[in-house]
């Protein structure tokens, strides 16, 4: 969430020997804040971002050097799961959750129709950026990963930034950056192949002891529920039984961890099945991939758990589950909002300074209250049907 006033930041390699069968199984940013070439040319992976906002977020993730349009889609993602409605109880607001009096400064015509709405998903997605750039030019004398100061200052402050020479020692601002970059890697096309998984076989061990077991909907495999499963209750059991949690649901599986392409698959990786491949947000199903091209599937009501092909119509992609990833996962709350997660749940950083960026002052307050922690949005999101 964006709760800064006047621009402050509040905030190998194994291989899986179970198988099926017998298989082994922008330049510079311009002052006329206009996108422009970015030297970071990580592309978006495909089905990571709904449709509608894949070129925005493209055209403003190249703003300056030291975002990028993952980067982007990741803070995005986190803050408000790309709800466009989103409000939070302290009064963010819209997809990138900017309170008003940061909008005020910030608010950015990202699609050229002569207003700056908070509510427009292409404003929204331009104003974080416009943030993030400014950002990245308040600390960039700061040595180290620049991106990490960035995300850093969005969340400590450029000053804390700057006194500690980088990412400051505060566990949430720590949390904050490592799960930014870490749901980075979600977003972003790999560029060479995914390591793999040295979980997933123990993954793949929990999920065929469950094979004939009965579907069941809304199954997490409790004494209660006669230890049946449905498709997505499933695979958190069977991460969780490697110790990796996952979310509840398959439309968030999805992003805990980098997407392997079709002919890269590893027995392990949970693919993923949608009503509308250019949207994540349709995703209602979820497998453990096996090799072969069959997947354990916990597939529907009156159905037991099985082997089944993947390549169906409605396959939009694997995940490579990795700790990481699942780490840095928002948290979904029962009504289907997200609410940000910056790292551990008790922040022990001092409040953002609420004055303009470190260009307009020349020294930051003293330190008040701890953090703020994350809000939680609470207007119309994807409902997490169970699948």
């Amino acid at each position: 969430m964006v709760l800064r006033k006047a621009g402050t930041a509040a905030s190998a390699a194994g291989v899986v020997a179970i198988g099926f069968l017998g298989l082994v199984t922008v330049g510079t940013y311009a002052a006329s804040g206009t996108p422009q070439q970015s030297a970071n040319r990580a592309e978006l992976s495909p089905g990571t971002v709904p449709a509608a906002y894949q070129e925005p977020i493209r055209q403003w993730g190249a703003l300056c050097p030291d975002i990028s349009p993952p980067m982007l889609a990741a803070q995005l993602y986190q803050e408000s799961g790309f709800d466009p409605g989103a409000r939070s109880p302290v009064g963010a607001q819209g997809m990138a959750q900017f309170m008003p009096g940061t909008w005020a400064t910030f608010g950015t015509d990202g699609n050229n129709d002569g207003k700056k709405d908070i509510w427009d998903p292409v404003d929204a997605i331009a104003s974080a950026a416009t943030y993030d750039c400014a950002l990245a030019r308040d600390v960039s004398k700061v040595p180290g990963d620049r991106q990490a100061n960035v995300l850093a200052a969005y969340n400590a402050g450029p000053y804390a930034v700057e006194k500690y020479d980088g990412v400051p020692p505060y566990k949430e601002t720590q949390g904050y950056v490592k799960n930014i970059k870490a749901l980075t890697t979600s977003f972003a096309a790999p560029t060479a192949p995914v390591e793999v998984s040295q979980q997933s076989a123990a993954a793949i061990y929990f999920a065929q002891t469950k094979l004939g077991s009965p579907y069941l909907w809304g199954g997490e495999g409790l004494p209660s529920q006669g230890g049946r499963f449905d498709c997505s209750g499933l695979t958190q059991a069977a991460y969780a039984s490697v110790g990796i949690v996952l979310p509840r649901v398959a439309n968030d599986q999805w992003y805990a961890g980098p997407h392997p392409s079709r002919d890269q698959l590893h027995p392990g990786d949970l693919v993923f099945f949608a009503t509308d491949l250019s949207d994540p947000r349709s995703i209602h199903h979820v497998g453990i991939y096996v090799g072969g091209g069959y997947m354990i599937n916990a597939p529907h009501t009156g159905a037991v758990i099985r082997y089944d092909k993947i390549d169906t119509k409605e396959y939009i992609g694997a995940t490579r589950v990795t700790s990481d990833g699942a780490a840095a996962l928002p948290v979904r709350n029962a009504d289907g909002t997200i609410t940000g997660k910056g790292g551990p749940t008790a922040p022990d950083a001092p409040a953002s300074p609420t004055a303009a960026p470190a260009a307009a002052a020349a020294a930051p307050p003293a330190p008040t209250a701890p953090a703020l922690a994350r809000a939680t949005p609470t207007g119309p999101g994807q409902t997490p049907a169970k699948s």
